[in-house]
């Protein structure tokens, strides 16, 4: 199995290599980069690449690490045996599988993703600690050990809001997605919009990299808020000219609101647009 770009999915040489030592090496992915850099698309594509099997688990802040392994609906079996319902007697019937345990259970091997684990209490990842290595864990209300078949590729992702625990660190294989560069960043928008006229690309490219150069944003618009915007900007037919026009250097770009996500930084645009003006 190797991994590398696919048509819907612009990867690196060094993500590529990434994603075949962490295969390589039985050991968890871990992927930081700046939101909307392709993060989550990446087990997607990496999944359908190798064509195996893709099972998410995408982390809130009131998930528990145990809701990955299983859980037991105590309460649920209470009221049935109130009520006199069949197969009361078994435990098995009350429990719930979680993320791990299916993908453990696949008999061919799936990709497992764990989706913004920073998002969790700090302790979920030291609780995954045993789990993610050994591959297994137990069931103590049936007594039965439940371990993985085949091995997944398990790839986590984290978008850096606080930091992990050094023993997970130490089990992953890790690797940062840097923002793409101008180049690379035409090729993403190749992908999705092979159509599109090169002027105009090539005068979207320009701003968006402008608009990401200037200093005391709140947050830097991404490559998906780029994929957004330009799907617009072609919904609306705007030619290169018509967007010329709007630079940040004279005035907002048009439809700016897919690029820019708080009044501060829309404001922020603003003044530096008027001071342009103003010094012109």
């Amino acid at each position: 199995m190797s991994f590398k770009s696919t048509d819907n999915y612009i990867a690196s040489s060094e993500l590529s290599t990434a994603v075949n030592a962490a295969v390589t090496l039985e050991r968890p992915l871990l992927i930081k980069g700046e939101p909307g850099t392709g993060k989550t698309r990446l087990a997607e594509e990496v999944a359908k690449s190798l064509g195996l099997e893709l099972i998410q688990w995408h982390v809130k802040s009131t998930t528990k690490a145990q809701q990955g392994l299983y859980e037991y609906d105590a309460v649920t079996r209470l009221r049935d045996s109130q009520l006199g319902v069949d197969g009361v007697n078994d435990v098995g019937n009350y429990i719930r599988q979680g993320k791990l345990w299916q993908a453990f259970s696949r008999e061919q091997r799936c990709v497992l993703l764990i989706d913004e684990i920073d998002k969790a209490d700090i302790e979920f990842p030291n609780d995954l600690l045993v789990e993610l290595d050994r591959m297994e864990f137990h069931v103590y209300e049936t007594g039965e050990t439940i371990k993985a078949i085949e091995r997944p590729i398990v790839i986590i992702t984290s978008n850096n809001e606080k930091e992990l625990p050094d023993a997970f660190l130490r089990r992953c294989f890790f690797h940062y997605i840097n923002f793409p560069d101008a180049q690379t960043l035409k090729a993403i928008v190749d992908v999705h919009y092979p159509n599109a006229q090169s002027a105009l690309v090539k005068q979207a490219l320009e701003i968006f990299f402008d608009i990401r150069k200037v200093n005391g944003l709140n947050k830097r618009p991404s490559t998906s808020e780029l994929i957004d915007w330009l799907k617009l900007l072609i919904s609306d037919e705007l030619s290169a000219e018509q967007l010329k026009s709007g630079q940040l250097k004279s005035a907002l770009p048009p439809l700016f609101g897919a690029l820019l996500k708080n009044e501060k930084d829309i404001h922020l645009l603003e003044r530096l647009a008027f001071m342009s003006r103003r010094d012109s």
